[in-house]
């Protein structure tokens, strides 16, 4: 056995782990701004795939099928008009906000993929205002930034 075994103080070891609680503090702190704007991304990826993907059903299906948008409870569904199981159903995050502009937050696509209304309501995310617009005709949209 050996007497002269040298290891490391207390305070050299909370020296060491108070060095590294502030890098880990100072990461998280600077990947806040990063995250949200992931959040804020994702969110309209999606939501583009799933109006997408509704169009494209209604059109395979020779179906009518509802897109409906709940602000209160921060989720939107997709589902055959009569059907009573919904084909997508989403929730979204906390920081997003949509509004009824000049369409109502309840919509259709018809058998040939054509909405049943047309104009454009709006997102707001992360202080930063965004416009859906549904344009008359084929049941095009596109996300604009205000």
């Amino acid at each position: 056995m050996m007497k002269n075994q040298q290891g490391f103080t207390l305070i050299e070891s909370l020296f060491v782990l108070s060095i590294f609680l502030i890098i880990a503090t100072i990461t998280a702190v600077l990947l806040k701004p990063q995250f949200l704007y992931l959040e804020k991304i994702m969110f309209f990826s999606q939501l583009k795939s799933d109006l997408l993907y509704a169009q494209n059903y209604a059109i395979t299906h020779q179906t009518d099928v509802a897109i409906q948008i709940v602000p209160g409870e921060h989720r939107y569904t997709v589902k055959e008009k009569l059907a009573a199981d919904p084909i997508i159903s989403r929730e979204y995050p906390g920081i997003i906000e949509i509004k009824q502009g000049t369409m109502p937050l309840y919509f259709q696509y018809g058998p040939g993929g054509i909405t049943n209304k047309f104009g454009s309501f709006y997102v707001k995310a992360d202080n930063e205002q965004y416009r859906i617009t549904f344009l008359i005709g084929r049941g095009r949209f596109y996300v604009a930034k205000e």
